[in-house]
């Protein structure tokens, strides 16, 4: 029979003691650390915390066995298990779909309407920092960043300053975007997965994230040079099938909430629905496009004879780039292959969240977490530990950080779960290494866009991250 989570906290106050319970602590942080170097030592950030999980459970079953608790074991593992697979078949899907949008040219498009646009360098600043605030709430804050900071490197060919700053500012936009969707971050998801709050609940964080993001914002405009960029034409088009595409995602996303909202469903339930109209679509394209040709380009865009030659002899990309523009040229239809887009998922950031929940758990068990609960939320209070745990998501990732408060099993009002999703999702703007985001972008802007040049600007981000917390204090008191 499983335990329900103050059960669990009662037996984890009696693990206490136990030598099992610091070994399992330096190895979680052992682990932790060697996933800090990850690019020091070119190892993928998943293979220190899964070795690290399972030293973990075995250090947990050695101490519930020593207290004649270990017929509990097994609810134990199931409990972290169970909360690892909604996670994980959701976000398969939601990757999914956004692989299968890059891969259909949709971003592409975005990136050359901008490249192309003419406008001043500050005007791009803003624009890019805005459509990062407004597409990571769907596509996610990673997938966002990598967009926009191609945008940005691309026009800043020439403005390196310009470049780093547009970087920060994007970072910034972009986990602040995520933090008042559920589908914005996987804190959020993790959040509104519980049922701690519903869909339409994390919107009361609009004004605070936005507020999170003006503020520095304001300021780093400063820094990004009075000029224009020389115009580049660019050309993109878009794959046959984006649109629809499009729609079925904003589809699955209704559907996923409605049915959450209404029949208590799982929210894995309603993307696997998604995933399986993906790829029914994906059937039907294939069998009613093969052989149709594409929309070709306009006689400006024509290849010369060799470069034409070479692309019928599959020399060349479909993607050809030169100093002028991006063409895109194909002899037919692209077929869509929904499971070659599942391929591409960043399987090493799933198996690193599977690897840090089975850790954490594992602590959990052994009490770490019911100490932690009683020393930051019953010393401090809740408002102060819920900023210093933002603050914590700067240097530690806000997965751990975020399952950590949620199984301590803590009795908060909305409001001031709506305070963690915000710190948790915001705090790692602070440093370049506190959000994937961030990292993404250093290794996109690799010696322009850095560690120094993103802590230059620290104090500017805090200054958001204060402000953010007060206008939430102010507009969303009714619910603390």
């Amino acid at each position: 029979m499983s335990l329900t989570t103050r059960e669990w906290e009662s037996v984890a106050l009696e693990l206490l003691g136990h030598w099992t319970v610091l070994a399992a602590l330096i190895v979680f942080l052992i682990a932790y650390a060697i996933v800090m170097l990850e690019d020091r030592l070119n190892l993928p950030k998943s293979v220190p915390v899964l070795f690290g999980a399972g030293i973990v459970w075995v250090l947990v079953a050695i101490n519930l066995h020593t207290l004649g608790r270990g017929h509990q074991i097994r609810d134990a593992v199931e409990h972290n298990l169970l909360e690892y697979a909604e996670l994980m078949l959701f976000v398969i899907v939601a990757m999914t779909y956004v692989n299968t949008l890059q891969e259909r040219g949709v971003f592409d498009a975005i990136r050359a309407a901008l490249v192309s646009s003419g406008l001043s360098l500050r005007a791009l600043f803003w624009l890019t920092g805005l459509l990062a605030f407004l597409l990571s709430p769907i596509a996610d804050n990673l997938t966002t960043a990598l967009v926009m900071g191609s945008i940005a490197v691309a026009i800043g060919q020439g403005f390196p300053r310009f470049v780093a700053v547009s970087c920060i500012n994007i970072v910034v936009a972009a986990n602040a975007g995520g933090a008042f969707s559920p589908f914005g971050d996987i804190t959020t998801l993790m959040v509104w997965q519980r049922g701690i709050v519903p869909f339409e609940g994390f919107f009361a964080l609009l004004l605070p994230s936005l507020v999170n993001w003006m503020v520095p914002a304001s300021i780093l405009m400063f820094g990004v040079e009075r000029e224009k960029p020389p115009k580049v034409d660019a050309a993109a088009i878009l794959e046959r099938g984006a649109i629809e595409i499009v729609l079925l995602f904003l589809g699955t996303i209704a559907l996923t909430v409605t049915a959450h909202n209404l029949f208590r469903l799982p929210s894995a339930v309603g993307m696997m629905f998604g995933l399986g109209a993906l790829q029914l679509f994906a059937y039907a394209f294939n069998r009613s496009s093969s052989g149709v040709p594409l929309r070709v380009n306009t006689p400006d865009d024509v290849f010369s004879s060799p470069q034409a030659a070479a692309i019928e002899n599959g020399e060349l990309t479909p993607a050809h780039t030169d100093s002028r523009r991006v063409v895109r040229r194909r002899a037919e239809t692209i077929p869509l292959h929904t499971f070659r887009q599942m391929e591409r998922v960043e399987w090493d950031t799933l198996m690193f969240f599977y690897g840090i929940i089975l850790c954490v758990g594992g602590l959990g068990t052994l009490g770490y977490l019911a100490a932690l609960s009683s020393a930051l939320y019953g010393g401090l209070g809740a408002t102060t530990a819920i900023i210093l745990i933002g603050l914590l998501s700067a240097v530690i990732d806000n997965v751990p950080v975020m399952y950590s408060v949620l199984e301590m099993g803590l009795d908060m009002s909305r409001g001031e779960w709506l305070l963690v999703t915000l710190t948790v999702g915001v705090g790692g703007s602070l440093l370049s290494v506190g959000s994937a985001a961030g990292v993404a972008l250093m290794g996109q802007a690799r010696g322009v866009y850095t560690f120094k040049s993103h802590l230059r600007w620290s104090w500017a981000i805090a200054l958001g991250y204060v402000a953010s917390i007060v206008v939430h204090l102010v507009v969303n008191q009714a619910l603390m």
